[in-house]
């Protein structure tokens, strides 16, 4: 059975910091592209950044690019989002998920989703 677990969430005041991990059990992570998504209220799902599992590329939303960066450890089992320079419209649920496509071009094609956590950005 396979499991995905994202953790690191909380309250965090504009400008703070937050770095998200995401863990996988019954799948080689290695052999998955991995994506992070957040559903804020009111809001569709949103792609937020994505690691390909070819060459290790990062691809980012332009709403993040140059505040949040997507990692994977050596051995590529974790998965990392490191969220600087945060904004209350960062609030929302993230979601860590996997694919096992090499540049997936949407949310459909990733196969294994976690339960999500909650960042909350306000003074």
């Amino acid at each position: 059975q396979v499991q995905v677990v994202e953790s690191g969430g909380g309250l965090v005041q504009p400008g703070g910091s937050l770095r998200l991990s995401c863990a996988a059990s019954g799948v080689d992570f290695r052999l998955y592209t991995i994506g992070w998504f957040r559903w804020g209220p009111g809001k569709e799902r949103e792609f937020v950044a994505a690691s390909d599992y070819r060459d290790g590329r990062a691809t980012y939303a332009n709403s993040v690019r140059g505040r949040f960066t997507i990692s994977r450890n050596g051995d590529k089992t974790m998965a990392y989002l490191q969220m600087d320079s945060l904004k209350p419209e960062d609030t929302a649920v993230y979601y860590c998920a996997g694919s096992g496509r090499s540049r997936p071009s949407g949310s459909y094609q990733y196969s294994y989703w976690g339960q999500g956590t909650q960042v909350t950005v306000s003074s």
